[in-house]
């Protein structure tokens, strides 16, 4: 079966969001590569920032152990960026208990919508 090996992000600033999601997720960023500032996720997946004047607002979620949810959200908390319960931005300052998880959204420095999630869309509770 295939699988997804990295993503291109746009980015304004290619180095803030990528310094960001890293400290969020608690990751570190990798070193340049080409044009790219890489940011690995656990399961290999890379999100490569490029820098770009045409930015679309995208949105990526990331399925996180309750541990590193706890972790995570502590950081998100300290950096003062917004975050929701709801994929519509409501429940401003709020999680979610979705499928018996727990999930937050929250933007990123260039505009895309991030989420954590402790259990996939759909799972059994």
């Amino acid at each position: 079966m295939p699988a997804l090996n990295h993503i291109i992000i746009p980015a304004k600033d290619k180095d803030a969001s990528a310094t960001f999601l890293a400290d969020i997720l608690g990751v570190d960023v990798s070193p340049q590569w080409g044009p790219f500032r890489p940011v690995q996720t656990s399961n290999g997946v890379t999100l490569d920032f490029v820098d770009s004047h045409d930015v679309r607002t995208q949105h990526y979620a990331f399925l996180v152990e309750e541990d590193e949810f706890d972790g995570a959200f502590a950081r998100l908390k300290k950096s003062g960026a917004a975050y929701f319960a709801n994929h519509d931005r409501s429940g401003k300052g709020e999680i979610n208990h979705h499928w018996g998880g727990r999930g937050v959204y929250f933007d990123d420095p260039n505009g895309h919508w991030m989420e954590l999630i402790t259990r996939p869309y759909g799972s059994p509770s």
